[in-house]
């Protein structure tokens, strides 16, 4: 929570499918929740093939990453992933805009 609204403090938080989740540009930006053995981030498909090669050696699947409890935070690839998305959401919302 703290790297996220520190990275884009003009995130909004609320709270999705039960889990802490942050939009931006009207679009969802991430969403994470705690689990016995891991942390589960989920951002969208785009982000997860942007960063393909990064996340290969954890487990995850189409828009979601799980960072197990036993290993030290990638905090780094976090907000890799977390200003990626912003500047998704915002070329989204630019493109969408008609005159």
């Amino acid at each position: 929570r703290k790297l996220i609204l520190k990275q884009i403090p003009h995130a909004s938080e609320t709270i999705s499918y039960a889990m802490p989740a942050y939009k931006t540009y009207g679009k969802p930006l991430i969403y994470f929740a705690a689990y016995q053995n891991h942390i589960g981030l989920y951002a969208t498909p785009t982000t997860h093939e942007n960063f393909a090669e990064q996340l290969a050696k954890y487990k995850h699947g189409k828009g979601s990453v799980q960072f197990s409890i036993k290993t030290k935070m990638p905090w780094g690839l976090i907000k890799k992933i977390i200003l990626f998305k912003d500047a998704e959401n915002k070329a989204s919302k630019k493109n969408t805009n008609t005159f």
